[in-house]
């Protein structure tokens, strides 16, 4: 049966039946009328003919084991030993926003408080600060709900970074017949809460030296050095 064939069959009657994960639910099929189409059985499972495959595309759902870290069991903690401190790790996925720009950002609250970090995000004139924002407010909430931490504004930013989602790439006309390729890049950020006070340096190599490392520092400088025309 040709396409001619096809469309005389599609005009005089057409049959809506459902397909399983289309969000419309539905789709007009002229073809369960014959039988002796290929393709075309009774059943709509085993249908392969239709034309949904643009209707039913999902977008991806980006990571999925990050929010995983929050199901981790651990063994009691022996007798004398401080306290582990509670943690809830959180992400965004899917952030209209380039992964390079969020880097910033991401940047910004780490080691910080959790409400000093919500206030620095509120003056960071981004895109990407408003999303880290929700972000930080959704964990927040998840440890006081669900890992019993009493003090909400007792969290502070242990990690902050980002990941590189879907690029979807679309065409620019340029002169002379020309085309150009345009990214659209998505981006996913992952954040984890801890309870109690952040360290004084979250970057060891930012805080001041002590006299005994400043020494074995100088020594291990002297110690690499090249003499030239020694032995």
């Amino acid at each position: 049966m040709g396409l001619r064939a096809l469309q005389s069959c599609a005009s005089r009657s057409t049959f809506i039946w459902p397909i399983k994960g289309c969000p419309t639910g539905i789709i007009a099929h002229p073809l369960l009328q014959y039988p002796d189409i290929p393709g075309a059985k009774g059943n709509s499972e085993s249908c392969s003919f239709h034309t949904s495959s643009l209707l039913c595309w999902d977008r991806p759902k980006g990571p999925q084991s990050w929010p995983k870290n929050n199901k981790l069991k651990f063994p009691p903690t022996p007798l004398g030993e401080e306290q582990r401190p509670a943690f809830v790790c959180h992400m965004k996925t899917n952030i209209k926003y380039s992964p390079s720009k969020m880097w910033y950002v991401a940047c910004l609250v780490r080691g910080l408080r959790i409400d000093d970090a919500i206030n620095q995000l509120k003056f960071v004139h981004k895109k990407g600060s408003v999303a880290a924002r929700e972000t930080l407010e959704e964990a927040q909430k998840i440890a006081v709900r669900d890992h019993n931490v009493e003090f909400p504004s007792n969290l502070w930013v242990s990690e902050s970074f980002v990941g590189k989602g879907m690029v979807i790439k679309g065409f620019r006309r340029h002169a002379r017949r020309r085309m150009g390729v345009v990214e659209y890049k998505y981006c996913h950020y992952f954040v984890t809460l801890e309870e109690g006070e952040p360290p004084e340096h979250y970057y060891h190599f930012r805080r001041n030296l002590t006299p005994q490392e400043m020494l074995q520092e100088w020594l291990e400088e002297q110690r690499m050095r090249t003499i030239n025309l020694s032995l």
